[in-house]
């Protein structure tokens, strides 16, 4: 009987010290976001493109011409990983680039025809995929989660620049 009250003593001690996995917001995050990548890649099923994919060429699409930084700020994409993006799609012939006028060192990126074709094409199946993932949540609180997601975003996002500044 003892060993047993110590042996409950220790998980929750344990329990203090090291929160659950689906009570952390980082894990379940991570998760969500795993399930997220998995509804897409469903829906998009006759494309190639990935999430991240998706998101820059997005992003392009609606600012022609922005710096490869600009598109990092804008996605959140950390700088070494879009950039690796950025080759493959450009081998893929999705976008092309040039340096600026302004700063030889700086590309602007924009959509080839076939960036834009894709980018069409891939559209409706990723809208499903936001619905898809939304529906596991009630109507009601659908457009307060993405108020939220936002502000978690925003806010950390935020502190996170000016801490590696």
């Amino acid at each position: 009987m003892d060993n047993q009250k110590y042996d409950t003593g220790m998980q929750s001690e344990a329990h203090d010290k090291h929160p659950a996995l689906d009570r952390s917001a980082i894990h379940l995050l991570h998760r969500a976001g795993q399930c997220a990548g998995d509804m897409f890649t469903e829906e998009v099923v006759s494309g190639d493109l990935t999430p991240r994919q998706f998101a820059i060429l997005l992003t392009i699409s609606n600012e022609e011409g922005l710096s490869q930084t600009d598109v990092v700020e804008r996605t959140g994409i950390d700088r070494s990983t879009l950039a690796d993006i950025i080759r493959r799609m450009l081998k893929k012939g999705l976008i092309r680039r040039r340096r600026t006028r302004q700063d030889a060192r700086v590309y602007a990126v924009r959509l080839t025809d076939e960036g834009r074709a894709a980018l069409a094409a891939t559209g409706p199946a990723a809208v499903q995929a936001d619905a898809r993932l939304l529906a596991a949540l009630p109507e009601p609180k659908r457009a307060e989660f993405l108020e939220s997601l936002s502000v978690i975003v925003g806010t950390i996002s935020s502190s996170i620049g000016k801490n590696r500044a």
